[in-house]
This record gives C-alpha cells, structure tokens and sequence, in this order.
C-alpha cells in the first residue's frame, strides 16, 4: 500500500493510468473524497472508486478492462422469449434511490458491503445533478431488479446491478443498451468482467484501448443528460 498514490484532499487530481498496480490488479490510488468534482474526473480518466468501510476510498483502473458495446448486446433465445411475454416492466430513472439501495444488499459482481453510506449519498447526488442514472424492472408495482451507473458524453460507465427475480437483471441490461443507443452512448464500462456479463456480450480490452475510447467518446465539456422515461 506504501506505493499507491495518495490522492491531495483539496485537488481531484490523479495520477497517470500507468501508474496502476498490476497486483491487486489496477489499485492506483487511496483517499480523497467522493465529491462530484472528484468522481467525474475519476470516471473520465478510465478510474472509478471501490473500497468497504473502513478502509479509505480506493481508486482502480484495471488491465485489462471489461466493457460492452451496446449495439453488441446478445440477447439468448430464451430471453427473446421471456422479453417477448411482456410480463416485466421497464422505467428509467423513476426510483434511483431504490435501485441503488437494492444494489448494496443484492450485489452479484462483488463481495463484502461495498457500496458503503458515503457511496450511497455520493451516486444519489450525481443523480440529482443529471450524471447517474438508473433503469428499473417491475412485477406489477414490486421492484424486482435493475442498474445504476454514471453517463458521461457517448460513455456509460456501469456501476452495479441486481436482480430479484430470474432474469430481472439481464431485462435491465437490455433495456439500458436500447436507451443508450437512442442517445448515441457507444460504450459501456463494466469495469471489471464476470460470467454474467460476458454472457450477455460483455468483452475485455486493454487499459491503454479503454482510455482510447474515453477519449474519443467523452467531449472536453460534457454535460449531465436528462433521460426521462424509456
């Protein structure tokens, strides 16, 4: 830990992507604070925040990356089926809170209680500014599942999602690449892969390629989106 970059409390700087650990795999900085100054520059440099109380805030940006192009979403059969039945429903940013809440006691990427109180209150006030957002799946008026993560330019980096029901979570995926593609969005981040997601396209690149794309697909100004509803 001695070697990792300790972040200036006063400055949402960081260091190069290069500087990053290979073991733990992308480790690259400690401390700071969750403000949104700091987490947009975070996200558009390719890094994201991970920790669990009560550890300090950890700063990642892993080689290789997991991400998903939307238009390259793949969708089984026997989901085509069940999307085809309609019995679920699908909102955008109607219940964030609720989404995010789920997320911290219904994780299925991670371990331990990762999305801590600070996590919680930072992403409820990105929301509230316009840069997070959430897509939420329901059984008549039960919330059975869905997703949150930060937008920013034609970039969706992906936070967390859960599912109460079997194949809640994969409707929300779905959902939120026909969304992105609507808005022009190219790219989500997954951060880091599992089976989950590479089932439903997901697919690893390099470090150097990710913050390739960033800087392509994030403009030198941009600006929070309203989504509205799907």
């Amino acid at each position: 830990m001695s070697s990792v970059y300790w972040l200036d409390p006063d400055k949402p700087d960081f260091p190069p992507l290069s500087a990053a650990l290979q073991e733990p795999n992308g480790l690259l900085a400690v401390g700071g604070d969750l403000s949104p100054e700091r987490l947009l520059a975070a996200y558009q440099s390719g890094i994201f925040p991970w920790y669990e109380d009560p550890q300090p805030v950890l700063w990642w940006s892993p080689d290789p990356r997991a991400v998903l192009f939307p238009n390259k979403v793949h969708v089984s059969r026997s989901l085509r089926k069940v999307l085809k039945r309609g019995e679920l429903r699908v909102t955008v940013d109607t219940a964030f809170r609720r989404i995010i809440s789920g997320c911290s006691t219904l994780d299925q990427s991670r371990t331990g209680t990762w999305i801590t109180r600070e996590m919680l209150n930072a992403y409820i006030q990105m929301h509230e500014l316009g840069w997070a957002h959430s897509v939420e799946v329901w059984r008549d008026q039960t919330l059975v599942g869905g997703l949150y993560g930060i937008g920013i330019g034609r970039v969706f980096f992906g936070e967390s999602m859960f599912s109460r029901e079997s194949n809640a979570s994969k409707i929300a995926l779905v959902a939120l690449c026909e969304k992105l593609q609507s808005l022009g969005v190219e790219l989500i981040d997954c951060q880091v892969g599992n089976p989950h997601l590479f089932s439903m396209g997901a697919e690893n690149i390099s470090r150097q390629l990710f913050a390739e794309h960033l800087q392509r697909l994030i403009g030198t100004t941009p600006k929070p989106q309203q989504w509205g509803l799907s």
